[in-house]
């Protein structure tokens, strides 16, 4: 197979050490400087390999975004179920096609071995869209083999494993985002600026809101055969090794919502799947993205025993910051949440001494008390920050040498704060954080769940 070595590559492996070293903050850049331009050359272009070809990479982070970016373009993809991968390489193919006067596009490679992928010189990036146990295992090996990374969220099942990527990807100076677009959400990024300039004053309360999509049931089923493009011990990897059934992983030949992200062997379910959408929108307005509470509490549903599908159904969770602020988390619809769109499937609240102001998405819209709030005019003095699509503001920071608007840290400590939640419930305590190094305070119980997933209901 013929390599293709782009020849910006010393370049970018200079520039993005440099600004590694210095821990630079994103920046803004003309467009003209990045090569946006819409007859981007080929060498010019930041060569990306997607690892898992599910319905995310193939409906949203491919379609929706990577195909349309004339800066990047995409070599190869990865995926343990062969009808998938098939059918995102045909995906790419007719996309690339189209933008050919000969309508012909050929060149998009595939695997079923991940490492495969990372040992090839000319990849720059890879898009990481597996199952969540397969979150830090890849993105410590790619970021060990020199490439940068794209994560979806959340990134981690424990918070070993957030600290593992942070140290991997900052050893090898590589560049990293988790793959949330919710700091790309018109109303979502305005509310972050109104917060942030001091539009709702002391901040008192943070409230965020998650749907509700996990009360559901599924028992457990006996065994079934592996489906014939499906290699189903690549897939479970560094999971338990569990019989299949169609729930436990995705339905064969289509990308409809999997049934994995409800087991517990590999996704924590909605408390981290969502939570870290929103926590990450509340983190930015506290501008506490680099730490985290020191108090948390909460209680939910778990489904009954012997249920496949075991996940938590129903959950509240405080937090208490060091200042005094207090954050409540659920996923219970709440009609109480004074504020929060009736019918919204997702939002986050900010409370201060000067009003409020939440954001929610499906439906996107922003809303305030008082109304005024939304209709401030920022001045040269007041604090922004750069709008861009998630996918970009990657692209960006491999090309210019900055960072993210969600690296390596951001994305951890947002991730955590969905996973101390979780440990809470599990265990029915109030526990102590000390965010500063990452421990609970005088509590064994609790600290043995930094280093280990919750794989199973709680004791009764």
């Amino acid at each position: 197979m013929k390599r293709r070595v782009y020849n910006r590559r010393q370049f970018l492996e200079a520039s993005c050490a440099a600004a590694m070293a210095g821990l630079a903050a994103p920046s803004i850049v003309p467009c003209a400087a990045l090569g946006r331009a819409a007859n981007v050359s080929p060498s010019e272009r930041i060569a990306v390999a997607m690892l898992g070809t599910g319905r995310q990479a193939y409906l949203v982070n491919l379609d929706r975004q990577l195909l349309k970016m004339p800066d990047t373009q995409v070599v190869a993809l990865c995926d343990v179920d062969q009808w998938r991968v098939n059918e995102t390489k045909a995906l790419v193919e007719r996309r690339y096609a189209e933008r050919r006067a000969s309508g012909v596009y050929r060149g998009c490679d595939t695997y079923v071995d991940y490492r495969e992928v990372l040992q090839r010189a000319d990849v720059d990036a890879v898009m990481i869209s597996t199952p969540d146990h397969w979150h830090a295992p890849m993105s410590i090996a790619a970021a060990e083999a020199g490439k940068h990374v794209s994560l979806e969220k959340p990134i981690t099942r424990t918070m070993a494993e957030g600290q593992a990527i942070i140290a991997a990807v900052r050893q090898h100076q590589r560049v990293f985002r988790m793959d949330s677009e919710m700091r790309s959400e018109t109303c979502l990024h305005r509310m972050v600026e109104i917060v942030r300039n001091g539009g709702v004053g002391q901040i008192t309360a943070v409230r965020v809101g998650v749907p509700a999509g996990d009360d559901v049931e599924c028992p457990s089923t006996p065994p079934m055969p592996v489906p014939d493009d499906l290699d189903y011990d690549r897939w479970l990897g560094p999971a338990a090794k569990k019989p299949y059934t169609l729930e436990r992983v995705h339905p064969p030949r289509e990308f409809g919502r999997p049934g994995w992200m409800r087991v517990l062997d590999y996704c924590d379910g909605m408390i981290t799947n969502w939570g870290t959408h929103f926590w990450d929108i509340a983190q930015w307005c506290l501008d506490t993205e680099r730490t985290g509470p020191v108090e948390v509490e909460g209680h939910g549903i778990w489904p009954p025993a012997g249920q496949l599908w075991n996940v938590l159904k129903r959950f509240e969770v405080t937090y208490h910051m060091a200042d005094g602020a207090a954050l409540y988390y659920e996923n219970t619809r709440n009609p109480a949440i004074t504020g929060a769109p009736g019918e919204c499937s997702a939002y986050v609240k900010i409370e201060g001494t000067r009003g409020w102001v939440v954001g929610s998405y499906a439906p996107h819209q922003l809303l305030a008390e008082p109304a005024s709030l939304l209709e401030r005019e920022f001045t040269p003095a007041d604090r922004r920050f750069p709008f861009k699509s998630d996918k970009q503001d990657f692209i960006d920071a491999i090309k210019t040498g900055g960072r993210t608007l969600e690296d390596e840290e951001v994305a951890h400590r947002t991730t955590s704060l969905c996973h101390l939640g979780h440990i809470a419930i599990h265990l029915g305590q109030r526990l102590k954080w000390n965010p500063q190094q990452e421990v609970f305070i005088d509590n064994d119980a609790a600290n043995a769940y930094l280093a280990q997933p919750i794989l199973a209901l709680p004791a009764s």
